[in-house]
């Protein structure tokens, strides 16, 4: 019980960092609140022990580093991606809902560097829906209010973005 509590503690964090990235309307802003964002949630991921969020957080920070500085190319992807299937492969211990965090990974690796900014947030409300379904079911409670939450940002961002211009 008193994991429980921790991880949601730190996912709180975590979580609230996940919302202002939503907020933001600019993707260098989006990144670099998503790289400070991840690191909280590679922690609340661990004491909750959920191993292919760990795997697949750590990836994504590098991931979010390498195109923050406009360094992530065709080969970074493959990398990342390969060791996401690889590593999440081994030390899945959550069966098909173990995967999720994969799946979401390497969709948004393959988009992330669409220069439309709604297309980048709609990427994101995608990849968030399937960390909703894998933090609820980590007990992440915190997490997966936060990624309803951030959802709803990021339509909401969408909204004003194409009709408050």
């Amino acid at each position: 019980m008193l994991q429980i509590v921790i991880g949601n503690v730190i996912a709180l964090i975590a979580s609230i960092l996940m919302v202002l990235a939503g907020l933001q309307k600019e993707k260098k802003k989006i990144l670099f609140t998503q790289i400070i964002q991840i690191f909280f949630t590679i922690i609340s991921n661990l004491v909750l022990g959920g191993y292919t969020g760990v795997i697949v957080n750590a990836l994504s920070c590098a991931r979010d580093v390498l195109c923050y500085k406009d360094r992530m190319g065709r080969k970074e992807k493959i990398i990342i991606i390969i060791l996401s299937i690889i590593l999440s492969c081994m030390f899945n211990n959550l069966g098909w809902i173990g995967f999720l965090p994969v799946i979401s990974t390497i969709i948004y690796i393959i988009f992330i560097d669409t220069k439309n900014v709604v297309h980048f947030k709609l990427l994101i409300i995608f990849s968030l829906l399937m960390w909703l379904v894998y933090d609820l079911y980590i007990n992440a409670y915190i997490s997966g209010l936060f990624d309803f939450l951030c959802i709803i940002t990021n339509i909401i961002a969408i909204y004003q973005i194409k009709y408050k211009k």
